[in-house]
């Protein structure tokens, strides 16, 4: 587990340079919607990034930093960077969207395209970081990293304390699961503050069902055999590196962890914007698509919308002509 005094020293350093999105009650489902689509880069990623690069001795930042992301981690390095005066490699995907591409670089980054999907990408980005001593940036195994994400669990839990809404004895929480980063910066924020919480809470993480790594790790114990088809959800997308923090502390704390199609997905992409006006990648609509496939049955429920960064073309392309819509990542 990463210990509260950590959560709470990565949400007092991050108060500064973060936003604190809005967590809005629809009644007619019964949901809390955490709008994570608001941080500055578009994504939650930006928190534990900021959070780690933050927390580097001087001389690790003096060796440039290197990540692997499909867009968003690369975003949050490469803010960090910039704010930091560090240099930033990104190895993506040669496959990677387009508008995060445009995103990482725009913010700095020395973006280097590999062949294959995020996990060779990955991979490609911890041989370089070995071989030339940089220094490296999980986006999701890494403490410094879960207890950035986990200020996104304390400052819900702080602005669900503060509402007005009468919520009973449990409330569901229902999280994207990509490496697990941000699920157990939530389940450690959760965790770390029992004693504290007049309700008891469950936690429930989603995953696309053409991305099955994290899915097959938490019920058969391994992610070996399974096969990375083409996703909306691009931000989940991709193997778990082997022995990461992230697997013990899901496998612990997670109390479901459950899968939804491409179709669910792209469902609640045009939901969110018919019926909230809001602009959402297809990794933040997983954890609507199992709300509102009903794969997810406990309610109250919080669920995580981690970020907004798709393309206009294809948002438009889902939703119809939202052409005017200004997006909010950088």
């Amino acid at each position: 587990m990463i210990p509260k005094t950590w959560l709470d020293s990565a949400a007092a350093r991050l108060k500064p340079h973060v936003s604190e999105t809005p967590l809005q009650y629809d009644s007619e489902l019964n949901i809390f919607l955490k709008w994570e689509n608001y941080q500055i880069t578009g994504s939650f990623k930006l928190r534990g990034a900021l959070n780690k690069v933050m927390t580097l001795q001087p001389w690790e930042r003096d060796r440039g930093l290197i990540a692997a992301s499909a867009g968003n981690h690369g975003q949050g390095v490469a803010f960090a960077g910039s704010k930091l005066g560090v240099p930033v490699i990104v190895f993506a995907s040669e496959h990677a969207a387009s508008n995060k591409l445009v995103a990482m670089r725009r913010l700095g980054a020395d973006v280097r395209l590999v062949p294959g999907g995020y996990g060779e990408a990955e991979q490609a980005g911890l041989n370089f970081a070995h071989e030339y001593q940089k220094t490296w940036v999980s986006p999701y195994n890494d403490g410094q990293v879960i207890a950035g994400q986990g200020s996104l669990g304390l400052e819900t839990l702080q602005q669900l304390e503060q509402s007005s809404v009468i919520i009973g004895n449990t409330i569901t929480w229902v999280v994207p699961v990509g490496g697990g980063g941000l699920c157990s910066g939530i389940a450690c924020a959760i965790y770390e503050s029992s004693q504290f919480l007049s309700r008891s809470h469950r936690l429930v993480g989603v995953q696309s069902e053409a991305s099955p790594f994290f899915h097959s790790i938490y019920h058969q114990g391994s992610q070996a055999g399974q096969i990375e088809l083409p996703s909306l959800a691009d931000g989940l997308a991709g193997p778990v590196e082997e022995g990461s923090v992230t697997i013990p502390i899901l496998r612990r704390h997670l109390d479901d962890l459950i899968l939804v199609s491409e179709v669910e997905i792209a469902n609640a992409i045009q939901f969110a914007w018919e019926h909230y006006g809001e602009i959402i990648e297809g990794a933040a609509a997983a954890s609507l698509a199992a709300v509102l496939s009903d794969k997810v049955t406990g309610r109250p429920a919080i669920v995580i919308i981690s970020g907004g960064n798709i393309s206009s073309d294809l948002h438009q392309n889902l939703c119809g002509d939202t052409k005017q819509i200004r997006f909010k990542g950088i």
